[in-house]
């Protein structure tokens, strides 16, 4: 009896993607000027990008970043824990926990890993840990992978994830979400959510990649706009590669939570620690997102500009007021088609399918930036007015 061939079940499992439209592709980029794009020699105006305050190629952290560079090399060539933690680190640290008013903060390579990591902390195979059933796929791999009982509740339902959460009254339980949902761009009940866990006395884990430095009245994001602080979410995970036009992620909260994690978040301890040039660039992001309120103005005032003309063009949007505008199309092969004239007509909008997105719901996920031009938005629903793009 032969054994299955685990290599060949891969090649059978991508043939199938391909047949139902769904197979992915690498494009290569081979320039960026602003908000353009350079891919396969075609010079595209962005719209898939998460540079949400164009800060990604600001002179300034160029320079903070070529001058740490200068200081401490390109790497740390070891783990935190193991001589990897830098001043640099230490200082972004203080500045992220004093920006979000929490205690203290924990930096992790990405976002993917700091979820990870605080699940692996946190919860444990007795434990109950409840979610929005649009969640990021790094949180529900996180309770699967911490060997949690996972139950998904309905989106921004919080009756629903009341009765996920009384069905189950022994057990310590995690409520983990979304701050803004990366596929559809809406907003968690906060607020709601968080009583609910005070109710209900399980613990609140907001992943804030999409609302930090684009939400609340200093950009520290979708807890700071719902008036959360330290207690009423007490786990705060943030990105730095959206907003802050960087790269890495951090974890927020009480010092017993950073000091729990610390000993016990596999993905922080086992890795090496980011480049210490990078903390020094995302030290002057920081700087700039909370100086410079134009950009989050301007942002705001793209989107209004993007929902009203889409509105008066007979474009139908999701419902969010974030810089992700989907554009929901329905079948895999319109949605590659819509992506197609985008392209041809000189935008760069992917398609999203499945399983990104659930079944039947592939969309053109356009998401706006502070460095984009109001002529540009105005450009792009011109090109959108003349594509199908209603399920």
């Amino acid at each position: 009896m032969s054994r299955p061939s685990l290599l060949d079940r891969l090649a059978r499992a991508c043939d199938s993607r391909a047949q139902s439209s769904l197979l992915r592709r690498m494009r290569s980029v081979s320039a960026v000027e602003g908000m353009h794009t350079v891919i396969d020699g075609q010079r595209l105006l962005n719209f898939a990008s998460n540079d949400y305050l164009g800060l990604a190629q600001h002179p300034a952290l160029i320079e903070a970043m070529n001058l740490a560079a200068l200081r401490w090399g390109v790497g740390t060539s070891a783990a935190h824990l193991l001589g990897g933690h830098r001043e640099e680190h230490s200082l972004l640290e203080e500045d992220l926990a004093a920006w979000t008013g929490r205690k203290r903060a924990l930096l992790f390579s990405t976002g993917y890993m700091a979820n990870l990591g605080v699940m692996q902390a946190l919860v444990a195979p007795r434990d109950v840990c409840i979610q929005d059933k649009l969640n990021h796929a790094c949180l529900i791999d996180g309770a699967r992978l911490a060997g949690a009982r996972l139950k998904r509740y309905r989106h921004v339902d919080v009756g629903s994830a009341r009765r996920q959460l009384a069905a189950d009254p022994s057990s310590a339980a995690l409520l983990a979400t979304d701050g803004v949902f990366s596929m559809d761009g809406d907003i968690a009940p906060l607020a709601e959510l968080s009583a609910l866990c005070r109710e209900q006395q399980a613990t609140l884990m907001v992943d804030d990649a999409h609302g930090f430095g684009v939400l609340g009245a200093t950009g520290a994001g979708s807890l700071e706009e719902a008036g959360l602080g330290q207690d009423a979410a007490p786990v705060m995970m943030a990105t730095l590669g959206k907003a802050l036009g960087v790269a890495g992620a951090f974890v927020a909260g009480s010092g017993d939570l950073i000091d729990g994690l610390v000993q016990f978040a596999r993905t922080q301890i086992y890795t090496t620690a980011m480049p210490p040039a990078l903390a020094a660039a995302t030290r002057v992001a920081i700087r700039l997102t909370r100086e410079e309120s134009w950009r989050r103005d301007t942002l705001h005032h793209l989107i209004r500009q993007f929902r009203e003309g889409a509105a008066a063009r007979g474009i139908a949007l999701a419902d969010s007021r974030t810089p992700i505008q989907p554009v929901l199309i329905g079948g895999n092969n319109d949605a590659l088609r819509a992506s197609a004239q985008l392209e041809a007509a000189g935008f760069f909008v992917p398609p999203i399918r499945p399983p990104s997105v659930p079944e039947n719901s592939a969309r053109l996920r356009i998401t706006l930036s502070a460095a984009h031009e109001e002529s540009q938005i105005e450009q792009l629903l011109d090109v959108l007015a003349g594509i199908k793009t209603t399920p």
